[in-house]
């Protein structure tokens, strides 16, 4: 069926015009002149936090405007593709039209649910850890294979990612792993990945051959800034140091460098081991104790306003997306009905799908909210 390029490139227009509506290019101009102007000053160096500070501000508003203006300029540029094919009556020309309308309308989607992305962290970087949960060994292993799905994830997006922590099941597996990734936005995307991931497959620990269920927990909280102006008192805290081990309980090396913090009025407990020194993983464990704390903190304060408003029901349940290996192939995210028949790929870190309508499920249940 051959394609309406006429219809398509109106609606390709349509959503920009909603992307830039949202995106506001003029106020991001004046912040961009107000940045580079601050980035320019001669004594910027000597705060290198706030340079820093200044400096990443700067290369995301950049980078969002030129998101905007090179979406504009391809679909301009497709529209001049088309019409000369059809002069030329080319079909080579038009077949290439074809393919790079298959891309923009993916981008240009991927590009619209970043706009949906206001909330106060989604800028953040993320700090993303994951538990085994009931199932045993298969629990485990089912972590280590969400781990290794999201690390994929974010190198299919180019998104560098650093482990913190990493604590290894006796048989196979993790009992829990903490990893951040470093790139804007990278809250806002895998905040709706939080919540409880369900496994059903042929155990190939079972010398029987039994279908398993397994569970497994992903938290995802925004990683904690300098202005953030979360104060923990060292009265408050509890700090453990003991050797960091790797599977099977082999020595990763010869001192006690990993630390185990814990923040005594909430009981939160964070554990951090794969950096080189006990100060480097202590720094780091109280970074992500502090980004726990500020969350739950803006939780409570939610609560609250929840409360006053009367009960809304919008819920992520207990269990938010289904991974089913047998008897039959299926991944289903329990929330927004999304699927597919493609568990390789989706282990593989091809899950954009499930964020994309996951994010959309989420501003639609804030909507819902909003209007009781």
């Amino acid at each position: 069926m051959a394609v309406d390029f006429t219809q398509e490139i109106k609606d390709l227009r349509a959503t920009m015009d909603s992307v830039r509506s949202v995106t506001d290019l003029e106020r991001l101009g004046k912040q961009i002149a107000d940045l580079e102007a601050q980035a320019s000053a001669p004594d910027l160096w000597d705060d290198p936090d706030k340079a820093q500070v200044i400096t990443s501000a700067l290369s995301r508003a950049n980078a969002e405007r030129e998101r905007v203006v090179s979406m504009d300029s391809r679909i301009e540029d497709l529209e001049t593709l088309v019409e000369m094919a059809t002069e030329e009556s080319d079909q080579d020309t038009m077949d290439e039209a074809e393919r790079e309308l298959v891309k923009i309308k993916k981008d240009l989607g991927e590009l619209e649910v970043r706009t949906l992305l206001s909330g106060e962290y989604d800028e953040r970087e993320a700090v993303v850890t994951i538990r085994a949960g009931a199932g045993g060994v298969d629990a485990a292993d089912f972590a280590e294979m969400l781990m290794r799905m999201y690390l994929r994830w974010a190198e299919r997006h180019g998104y560098p990612t650093k482990v913190m922590d990493t604590s290894y099941a006796e048989e196979a597996g993790l009992k829990s792993a903490t990893f951040e990734v470093n790139a804007p936005y990278a809250f806002g995307h895998l905040a709706v990945e939080g919540g409880t991931h369900r496994l059903v497959r042929i155990s190939p620990f079972d010398n029987q051959g039994r279908r398993q269920t397994s569970f497994a927990a992903v938290e995802v909280i925004p990683l904690i800034e300098s202005d953030d102006s979360i104060e923990i008192p060292e009265n408050e805290l509890k700090i453990d140091v003991f050797r960091s081990s790797g599977p099977g309980g082999q020595s990763v090396n010869t001192t006690d460098s990993a630390v185990r913090m814990t923040h005594l009025p909430t009981g939160i407990v964070v554990s951090m081991q794969n950096e080189k020194s006990q100060i480097q993983n202590r720094a780091a464990a109280l970074r992500v104790l502090q980004s726990r704390l500020l969350l739950l903190r803006k939780a409570e304060e939610a609560a609250v306003k929840k409360e006053m408003a009367g009960d809304v029901k919008a819920s992520w349940g207990d269990q938010m997306r289904s991974y089913v290996l047998n008897p039959y192939q299926m991944v289903k995210d329990l929330r927004t009905e999304y699927e597919t028949g493609n568990p390789s790929a989706v282990f593989d870190g091809d899950i954009d799908g499930f964020i994309e309508a996951g994010i959309r499920w989420q501003i639609g249940q804030k909507k819902a909210a909003a209007a009781v």
